[in-house]
């Protein structure tokens, strides 16, 4: 089983998907067997992501945002797993800042981003204005805007499917994560145990 699904039929686009994870983390990730229902669905869902950001968003800029923003919306998997990034590009105490939503450790700019973030993924409808002029204040463009907000809207269409279909983040992921970021994390499914 994973999450709520059974295993899916083997396939051509699932063993990719699995060699892929086997050879970055050298085990598969509890989401790639869930996407191995539609691995090509994956594919063109992480190339709408990648072609929203290209040459836009800095990895670190990424990581701000789908911490801010998995994190405001309830995903566990995600919050840890981007954590991790946003850990390589800043510091424990960075990342487990964006998670709780204190932002310790980030740029005015970047607490802009958070917050962008976050609005996003809690109530889209309830932006405003005021709330685009301040990234604009940031520094940010209005091709910026756009494109972080595409971005936000596709990893939280990510998290919904994974969420909703009772995926759980990797015991392995788990516990490679600082203590310190497993701790921030107290919302959304717990890791699964092996």
């Amino acid at each position: 089983m994973i999450g709520f699904l059974h295993d899916p039929e083997p396939s051509a686009g699932a063993e990719r998907l699995y060699a892929d994870d086997i050879d970055e983390l050298g085990y598969v990730m509890n989401v790639s067997k869930l996407w191995a229902y539609a691995p090509d669905v994956c594919d063109d869902l992480f190339g709408l992501m990648r072609s929203a950001v290209a040459g836009r968003l800095p990895l670190r800029t990424r990581a701000i945002l789908v911490v801010a923003a998995t994190s405001a919306f309830g995903d566990s998997y995600c919050a840890l797993a981007w954590g991790e990034k946003l850990i390589a590009e800043t510091a424990t105490d960075t990342a487990a800042g964006v998670v709780t939503g204190a932002d310790t450790g980030l740029t005015d700019a970047e607490r802009a981003l958070a917050a962008w973030a976050r609005r996003v993924a809690r109530d889209p409808a309830a932006t405003t204005e005021a709330d685009v002029e301040t990234l604009r204040t940031a520094g940010y463009s209005d091709a910026d805007i756009f494109a972080m907000t595409v971005f936000i809207a596709l990893r939280i269409a990510f998290a919904t499917v994974n969420d909703a279909l009772g995926v759980q983040p990797d015991a392995q992921l788990a516990d490679r994560v600082p203590a310190e970021l497993r701790a921030a994390v107290t919302f959304g499914r717990a890791p699964a145990r092996p």
